[in-house]
């Protein structure tokens, strides 16, 4: 497994990894994007910012890089920074495969991303990772399983995954919506010759949406690494946007609402690597405390108050805008 690497470092943010959903296209749903990043969202521009927060995030411990086909040219990007760093061996890096990017580099389109789990999709997409990342990539996931994917019953899908599996590729799986409990228990289930197809899940979980947490803790205890996503809740658990609850514990802890946010995910014991979406180098530097923060009792049952119905959770994300 690509994450033993992790088990052995010595630096406590390498439980912190880098999302690039944020940084590898122009439009995204987390809240501040036009004060993160402002007006020049070209792609050079974007390219910059990815590799300045690649470079810091490398510098400053981290050794998890995530990206998707979706997410615009963030395995393009990221390619390049491995060319330009070829030294740089001890990092894993793990894609998405499932949604096909279609906003054409715009922020206003019909639609950003299109859903389809489908063998054929399989086969173009890994293809088109494979021209970028090579043999760089450690970890291909399944994008965003739901209990009706068809990627949970499809056996010819399973046998491409475990080919892949076969010649050293990881195969994992990330889940959305309200019920992706039964998706990673559904997920846990599926094998190929007797063996569990699935190494890895990534889940959303954070101080508002935390249904998932039972589930994550029977796919960790099946050996599978759990990588947590959405941490800051695209931006609501952020400083500006953040609830009364965790401002004060973030005030009394002297560090940020983003670094308390991010220690609640980092404290559960089945948490393997907790994803920073920062769109800036000040925002990572400030996720990063989360490895310090220590939350006492009261603080925690603070914040386990602000845990919201996963419906409305739900609701709430699909109604964000693309910035």
């Amino acid at each position: 497994m690509p994450f033993a690497r992790l088990a052995t470092a010595t630096t406590p943010t390498a439980h912190i990894g880098l999302g690039l959903a944020a940084v590898g296209r122009p439009g995204y749903i987390t809240l501040g994007r036009d004060e993160d990043l402002g007006q020049n969202r070209s792609v050079d521009a974007l390219r910059a910012r990815t590799h300045e927060l690649l470079d810091a995030a490398y510098a400053q411990g981290v050794r998890y890089f995530d990206v998707a086909r979706s997410y615009g040219r963030s395995e393009e990007f990221l390619a390049a920074w491995l060319h330009q760093n070829p030294g740089r061996n001890d990092v894993v890096i793990g894609s998405k495969w499932g949604y096909t990017y279609t906003a054409d580099w715009t922020t206003d389109a019909e639609k950003h991303e299109v859903k389809d789990h489908s063998v054929r999709t399989y086969d173009r997409q890994r293809a088109e990772t494979a021209e970028l990342l090579g043999d760089r990539l450690d970890l291909y996931q399944i994008h965003s399983v739901t209990p009706d994917s068809p990627a949970l019953t499809d056996k010819d899908l399973h046998a491409r995954l475990a080919e892949a599996a076969a010649q050293g590729t990881s195969i994992g799986f990330s889940t959305s919506g309200p019920a992706q409990a039964d998706a990673i228990r559904a997920a846990l289930e599926v094998t190929v010759d007797g063996e569990p197809l699935f190494r890895t899940v990534q889940s959303t979980y954070n101080a508002l949406e935390t249904s998932a947490g039972p589930a994550l803790a029977e796919a960790h205890d099946a050996g599978l690494t759990v990588i947590v996503k959405e941490g800051m809740a695209n931006g609501r658990l952020a400083g500006p946007h953040a609830p009364q609850a965790l401002k004060a514990v973030a005030e009394e802890t002297s560090l940020g609402c983003d670094a308390v946010a991010l220690a609640l995910v980092l404290r559960q014991p089945w948490t393997g690597v907790v994803l920073s979406g920062a769109a800036t180098t000040g925002q990572l530097a400030s996720n990063l405390h989360a490895a310090v923060v220590d939350l006492d009792d009261e603080q925690l049952s603070r914040l386990a108050a602000l845990v919201e119905e996963p419906q409305t959770y739900w609701e709430r994300r699909g109604q964000l805008p693309w910035h």
